[in-house]
């Protein structure tokens, strides 16, 4: 580890890439602390190495200096919370993503550097990565409310650090499968509900790359241990098509409705039209759905197999023990948690349990030294 750390808050532990996180530091030997917010019930799933430092704590409404007391001590942050690119907010949208990515973000950052914090990793969007990229050169956050905020997030909160008094880095995450304990994958009601009533599927002919959520947690113990100041890591394991995903989704649950790609211009109207559904709720998505269909939906939005190669030598995979974890299984475990009528008999806590008993392992040991 470059940058070993004792110990490590993550704002927004509890919920889907923080509680992952959580469990790959604590495989590590590194106390994790977070806070719960009053809905949030914790059961035996959640690790009892996990310092609740507050049951009372929503950073969305908390103020700078009341996030700094909690803050204080804690060599490490990681910030996992923020809506992602799914949610229709009130219009206009970029109004709500600015100040839920960037406004409270920012304000959580500052926080962290007031509190002595050294290192902080900010999840952020692969989308960005792209907007950089020749052939896009910033159409995508100029077209997308939801990109353009999470381009000005990452600078915002870059510009607040400074190398060797407060790194920060940030990771560009892609598509995320997995499920966690007594929560519903988000995949259900945006996505697979959309299809339910229809005869066939029909979806843009483009690609993306993803990742399993384990993967999301072993990058976040990477970039804290080894990450760089001002450094942006595109983190992700594997291409495929949309078709393919759609496919191995249904073979999960044995649905056997035929799965089409939808001609470019077919999927531009169709974005048309929901827009303008959502215009007459008074709502916008943060991406503009008939540019969606031709910006990012009929492209393959891959990272190449140099450039995944590339991130896992920078920070460090090989000497912490990590592989990547397989994506198929991340999208069946997903199905699982959509659907868990198709799949009687089986236990989708038991990998947990298996992590909770490790992690009781690693902690006595360090108890007993």
């Amino acid at each position: 580890m470059k940058y070993p750390v004792k110990n490590v808050f993550i704002v927004g532990g509890t919920g889907f890439l923080g509680y992952y996180s959580a469990l790959e530091f604590l495989k590590k030997g590194i106390a994790v602390s977070s806070a719960s917010i009053p809905d949030v019930k914790l059961g035996d799933w959640f690790p009892k190495q996990i310092n609740i430092v507050s049951d009372n704590l929503d950073v969305f409404k908390a103020s700078e200096e009341e996030i700094a007391e909690v803050l204080r001590g804690h060599e490490a942050m990681v910030y996992a919370v923020g809506p992602d690119d799914r949610v229709v907010p009130p219009a206009p949208s970029y109004d709500f993503f600015h100040d839920k990515l960037v406004v409270q973000c920012s304000k959580v950052v500052r926080a962290a550097r007031k509190a002595g914090v050294r290192r902080v990793v900010i999840m952020n969007s692969y989308f960005a990565y792209f907007d950089r990229q020749p052939g896009y050169n910033g159409r995508l956050s100029r077209n997308h409310p939801y990109i353009r905020a999470r381009v000005e997030q990452a600078e915002a909160c870059i510009k607040l650090g400074e190398k060797g008094v407060m790194d920060v880095m940030i990771l560009e995450l892609p598509y995320i499968f997995g499920s966690m304990p007594g929560r519903m994958p988000l995949w259900k009601e945006v996505f697979l509900d959309r299809f339910d009533k229809m005869p066939a599927v029909f979806f843009p002919k483009g690609g993306t790359v993803m990742i399993h959520v384990r993967g999301v947690g072993q990058a976040v113990v990477a970039a804290t241990v080894n990450g760089e100041h001002g450094k942006r890591y595109p983190i992700g394991a594997y291409n495929m098509k949309y078709k393919k995903m759609i496919q191995i989704m249904y073979d999960a649950i044995d649905n056997k409705k035929k799965i089409f790609n939808a001609p470019t211009w077919i999927s531009y109207l169709a974005g048309l039209m929901l827009i303008r559904n959502e215009k007459k709720h008074g709502r916008e998505g943060g991406l503009h759905y008939a540019k969606l269909m031709t910006d990012i939906q009929s492209r393959d939005l891959y990272y190449s197999p140099e450039l995944i190669a590339q991130v896992k030598k920078e920070l460090g995979y090989a000497e912490l023990g990590y592989n990547g974890m397989d994506v198929v299984e991340g999208i069946r475990a997903t199905m699982q948690a959509c659907y868990p009528e198709k799949f009687p008999g089986s236990d989708p806590a038991h990998q947990v349990q298996e992590d909770l008993a490790l992690i009781d392992r690693v902690w006595a040991e360090k108890a007993d030294k």
